[in-house]
């Protein structure tokens, strides 16, 4: 049974819609929720607190980093700790690249990107401090696979990737998780998007149970969990085995092994960019005869 007792859990944009399906689960199941949203939250931290759960509702721009330190701020100030965040708030300013206004592109990369950043950056010394902590960043298949007319948005969710990858590998050590969600849901940034069909089955409350088992105790880290209408699925990035051109590199010679390049078997995830740097060093070096120290 996956419980979540006496811990405290950050909640971003939970408002409604997504955050408000994770804050409720999280309660459901014995944590101490803390309700962030722009607007009034005070409602679904009432309605925590109505079925005996526990829950304090902060207003605060996850783009201001001092809004958001005042808010870890006050969750210390009441809880004493926090052991899981997350980070769910984001907005939408949607139109073609061509017509995009680029305040419009730096705002949405400061809700979703930085905002991100500032809330783990926030509960990091906490995180680290207990040994323990649990994080979930939220991306989107338009980051993952690209969108029409979400240039920002889909620049804003990719990032949430590599942040991942990076804070996965330094929280390692003070059993810090960071996973990745990439959920496709009704909510009010999909409404008008998709059919009304479809919308009937992509409810948030079919998500919100892979967020919880990330947030586990037991969960994974450095996962990008794909979710919507109760299917869950694991998007992985991986790198073909290539091709190694000797002699002349040129780029008739790259055209030339194309199909060596891009050959899907032998594919696999790298553990980090040093992997990478390892990998074609060392093949390079024993096409050359050349032993590396490694």
């Amino acid at each position: 049974m996956i419980r979540f007792d006496d811990q405290v859990a950050l909640v971003t944009g939970a408002g409604a819609g997504l955050g408000r399906s994770h804050a409720l689960g999280l309660a459901g199941r014995g944590a101490r929720v803390v309700i962030n949203d722009m607007g009034d939250a005070t409602d679904v931290a009432a309605e925590i607190e109505a079925a005996g759960g526990q829950a304090m509702a902060v207003s605060a721009d996850v783009s201001d980093a001092e809004a958001v330190a005042s808010m870890v701020a006050q969750i210390m100030d009441r809880w004493g700790r926090i052991d899981i965040l997350i980070n769910n708030a984001g907005i939408l300013r949607d139109k073609t690249f061509a017509k995009m206004d680029m305040d419009d592109f730096a705002k949405v990369i400061d809700v979703h990107l930085l905002g991100t950043a500032l809330c783990c950056h926030a509960v990091w010394p906490i995180m680290r401090t207990q040994g323990y902590g649990r994080i979930v960043l939220t991306a989107s298949g338009s980051g993952l696979y690209g969108n029409f007319g979400q240039a920002n948005y889909g620049a804003a969710k990719a990032g949430m990737v590599g942040l991942m990858n990076v804070l996965h590998l330094e929280g390692a050590r003070d059993d810090i998780r960071v996973n990745t969600l990439a959920p496709t849901a009704a909510t009010a940034m999909t409404e008008g998007l998709l059919p009304q069909a479809a919308l009937a089955l992509l409810q948030p409350e079919t998500i919100t149970p892979g967020v919880l088992y990330l947030v586990s105790k037991d969960g994974p880290s450095r996962t990008i969990l794909s979710a919507g209408g109760g299917t869950f699925a694991v998007t992985r990035i991986t790198e073909t085995q290539g091709a190694l051109i000797e002699g002349d590199i040129t780029p008739e010679a790259v055209a030339g092994r194309w199909s060596d390049v891009i050959d899907p078997s032998g594919a696999e995830p790298l553990e980090n960019a040093f992997a990478q740097t390892r990998k074609y060093a060392v093949r390079a070096a024993k096409a050359k005869g050349i032993t590396l120290d490694w």
